[in-house]
């Protein structure tokens, strides 16, 4: 038998679904729905945060639960950002010093100038994804370092995780919705890292692709 908070958020999504409830529509407050549904707060908060985990509803602290546009996925491929439709980026940049696991993956000492890009991609108004981009502040390029050239290899660490309150606050997500989370480092053909970038992609919009190209060797014949 499904739980209350499964049955609410089931009757919940049909009527988006259906466009009963139509998008940038707020619902009734949560004293409302709790009542309308003959439940406690916190077994309405519950549903709520279904709905939202699936990326249905939103939840703008001191305005209330509103129904989400529409999102359009992102699919991560080749070490960038490929959406189906075109995304707004805000731009900001801050000179930090290099601590803690920076250091690390940057293979710097302690407290070495760094340089950190940090995007916020939106749709609409509508945040999207997060990334932060270091760099060490003498290889700092004047402009965006997304294209830099004369890059030897590059690792990708992904997981999954929850997002920090940080990265719910940003991106506007529940706390309880997980984040698709890639570390990227970045050497050049001396085997300097040049680059470390830190994505957090919502996992209700995201994908990942991993393309191998594999090399065949053609074996001589012997005369």
């Amino acid at each position: 038998m499904p739980s209350l908070r499964h049955t609410i958020a089931d009757d919940l999504r049909t009527q988006i679904i259906t466009g009963h409830l139509k998008a940038g529509a707020r619902l009734p407050s949560e004293p409302v729905l709790a009542a309308q549904y003959k439940v406690s707060t916190p077994t309405l908060r519950n549903a709520l945060a279904l709905l939202q985990a699936e990326g249905l509803i939103e939840k703008i602290h001191g305005k209330g639960n509103f129904v989400r546009h529409p999102l359009r996925r992102l699919t991560y491929t080749g070490g960038r950002l490929t959406p189906d439709t075109d995304l707004h980026v805000t731009i900001r940049t801050t000179n930090l010093r290099a601590r803690g696991d920076l250091g690390v993956l940057l293979k710097v000492p302690s407290c070495t100038p760094l340089t950190e890009f940090l995007y916020l991609t939106h749709q609409g108004v509508t945040p999207h994804s997060l990334a932060r981009v270091y760099v060490p502040r003498d290889l700092a390029p004047p402009e965006l370092p997304w294209a830099r050239p004369g890059l030897a290899e590059t690792q990708e660490t992904v997981t999954t995780r929850l997002a920090t309150p940080e990265e719910a606050s940003a991106l506007r997500i529940s706390s309880t919705l997980a984040v698709l989370a890639i570390t990227r480092v970045s050497s050049d053909t001396a085997g300097r890292v040049v680059e470390a970038a830190r994505l957090v992609l919502p996992g209700d919009r995201a994908n990942a692709l991993f393309i191998t190209h594999h090399t065949t060797v053609e074996r001589g014949t012997e005369g």
